[in-house]
């Protein structure tokens, strides 16, 4: 019986393929573009770049931001937590679209935040509770809280007493004594809260929880 032949196979040697240099820009590309959108939707590292969270947070230090931490859950005393600065104004808020889009790829790698837009701040207290301090001592429905964290124990001047309003947070930070926080621009809304901090990753001798 006669055989018919087969198609003629290609050496693969002499297959086409396209150079890694003309392929690289598109892979960039997609890592940037996955980057963002986790950026956006899921987690996203922040540059800490004041000293209002010292000892807990440094200056430079990198922190992992999970943004579905609010979703599911809410708040509660304890966790850190980055909020848009709720003392600037709309207008102050405002970029354009190229701003946006190179503030974006930065910020999803972790190079560049807006250190006066981006708040990373303690909730020390929830809708309902009453915050006080006084003598130096932060006070949560009249008890005094116990705060190991604080980078100066005593805490200068007075505040309260203030009810929380429900759907809100009362933030401070841990270096109260030089910190921007709800003492100023009063108590957040939930809603307005971009996630919660939940892990240092650089430096990497501090690489831990929060």
């Amino acid at each position: 019986m006669e055989e018919r032949a087969g198609p003629e196979e290609i050496p693969e040697s002499e297959t086409r393929k396209t150079p890694i240099w003309l392929e690289l820009p598109g892979l960039l590309f997609t890592a940037l573009a996955v980057a963002v959108v986790v950026k956006t939707f899921l987690i996203q590292p922040f540059y800490i770049p004041s000293e209002s969270m010292l000892p807990t947070i440094e200056i430079n230090d990198r922190v992992i931001v999970n943004k579905l931490a609010y979703r599911f859950g809410d708040p509660e005393p304890g966790d850190v937590v980055v909020v848009l600065n709720p003392a600037l104004t709309d207008e102050q808020l405002q970029e354009s679209f190229p701003e946006a889009v190179i503030r974006s790829v930065l910020e999803a790698v972790g190079v560049r935040s807006r250190p006066e837009v981006d708040l990373i701040k303690r909730v020390v207290a929830v809708g309902g509770q009453t915050v006080e301090v006084t003598n130096g001592q932060l006070y949560v429905d009249g008890v005094p809280q116990v705060e190991p964290y604080l980078l100066e124990q005593e805490i200068r001047g007075s505040f309260g007493p203030e009810i929380v309003p429900e759907g809100h947070v009362f933030l401070m930070g841990d270096n109260r004594n030089s910190s921007l926080d709800s003492r100023s621009f009063g108590p957040v809304p939930v809603d307005e809260i971009i996630g919660q901090a939940i892990l240092r990753i650089w430096p990497l001798d501090r690489f831990g929880t929060l």
